[in-house]
């Protein structure tokens, strides 16, 4: 059975282990860097990039989730996570953040709460397309050499991976539709030990 971590600090954490559970994953709600051990990868939820970010360091999970990557861990950060996991978060040069994986994004770039909607997606690896909400998503404006593009709306990446560290600017969780999920975990069993 795959462990796996979710980031359980802040955000729509709950509805991720839910659909991880669904799919047969043995889940850990990560507060502490002792909960990584063992795990195969962590999902960081959406919720408030900048208090996600801080008690990241204040708990010393920055530290912990950068080597529980460098040490082969993946890691698959959804609209405020995909902040936190950035590289440069544009406007906001001093947010903490991981900066595992190569693009750039801007906060809220697709509108305020009230402008949220949902698309359709036609993501990589998926038959068919997944239908998901975008809730004052951020945009990936940049992304680097090596950032593999897995979706795109309107020309824009939402969904990408660079290694084993993946971002997505929407909510998968609250699709009900798991198949990102279990992709996410199909990766971890691919992945070299």
């Amino acid at each position: 059975m795959t462990r796996v971590g979710v980031l359980a600090l802040q955000g729509a954490f709950r509805e991720h282990r839910q659909a991880l559970e669904r799919l047969g994953a043995e889940v850990v709600e990560v507060r502490l860097p002792g909960h990584l051990a063992g795990l195969s990868g962590v999902v960081m939820p959406g919720g408030e990039s900048s208090t996600i970010a801080k008690l990241l360091v204040t708990y010393g999970l920055d530290e912990a989730l950068s080597g529980f990557a460098s040490a082969g861990g993946s890691l698959w950060g959804t609209c405020a996570g995909a902040i936190v996991l950035a590289k440069e978060v544009v406007g906001y040069p001093e947010q903490p953040r991981l900066g595992l994986i190569d693009i750039a994004v801007a906060r809220n770039d697709y509108g305020r709460q009230v402008a949220s909607f949902e698309a359709e997606l036609a993501v990589a690896g998926l038959a068919s397309p997944v239908c998901v909400p975008f809730i004052r998503a951020p945009r990936i404006v940049r992304v680097g050499q090596g950032v593999e593009v897995l979706a795109r709306l309107d020309g824009d990446p939402v969904l990408v991976r660079q290694g084993r560290v993946w971002a997505g600017v929407f909510h998968p969780e609250l699709s009900g539709d798991d198949r990102l999920h279990r992709l996410f975990l199909e990766s971890l069993a691919l992945a070299p030990a």
